[in-house]
């Protein structure tokens, strides 16, 4: 019997799709988690699945494990992508005893694990992303209105307002990497950095590049 198993891939949470390498999975004897970055952290204990079965929506890059569950504030549709046989994936999790673990027991990490799933599998905060959500949406509002509002449209849209944009979602990538006040800000509670880690340092790579390229551009005129 193994103690644990891991494994990095994609996954599905409802509508939402985290595409490779921003998906890990993990398996013990009492829990299996899968973090999908902001797509969604979900924990199950044993008592929690119904079945894990294979998933095939195309083949070879489509496969995955189906996670059917009965948790209430879980998406009923969690699928974990993986380049390996989904076969092979459902066979180490059962070696880890996952599958066999009825013990009725509960213990502090049980206490923490339901603590978690009452809180859904969304790990930032409704208020971070709708702040997020919509100074984005001003902000480009500030050189797209102009812009389309001109008689005769010249030049580019592209103005101080994306850059700022970009700007926000850069310095506010960095600083969930390095605050942790910061993350208090705008993760759940008992939400942690690792929740994130991939998806932050992937945003700040992106939006660095463009930050920079938009600067440029604006610099030019």
């Amino acid at each position: 019997m193994n103690s644990k198993f891991t494994l990095t891939g994609g996954a599905r949470i409802g509508m939402a799709n985290a595409s490779y390498p921003f998906a890990d999975l993990y398996v013990d004897k009492e829990v299996l988690k899968i973090n999908a970055s902001i797509v969604g952290n979900l924990m199950f204990q044993p008592k929690d699945i119904i079945s894990i079965e294979p998933y095939t929506s195309i083949p070879i890059i489509g496969n995955g494990i189906k996670i059917n569950h009965r948790i209430g504030n879980y998406n009923s549709k969690v699928i974990f992508w993986t380049f390996k046989d989904p076969s092979f994936v459902i066979s180490e999790i059962r070696k880890t005893g996952f599958l066999e673990n009825l013990n009725s027991i509960i213990s502090a990490e049980d206490l923490e694990i339901i603590k978690n799933q009452n809180q859904g599998g969304f790990p930032l905060k409704k208020s971070a992303v709708i702040f997020f959500i919509v100074a984005w949406n001003l902000l480009f509002f500030l050189d797209v209105f102009p812009f389309a509002t001109q008689e005769k449209p010249e030049g580019s849209p592209v103005g101080i307002g994306m850059n700022l944009a970009v700007g926000l979602i850069f310095a506010s990538s960095i600083l969930a990497i390095v605050s942790n006040s910061f993350r208090k800000l705008i993760l759940n509670a008992g939400r942690e950095f690792g929740d994130i880690k991939k998806f932050a340092y992937f945003i700040a790579f992106i939006s660095g590049i463009l930050f920079v390229v938009l600067t440029a551009l604006n610099l030019n005129k």
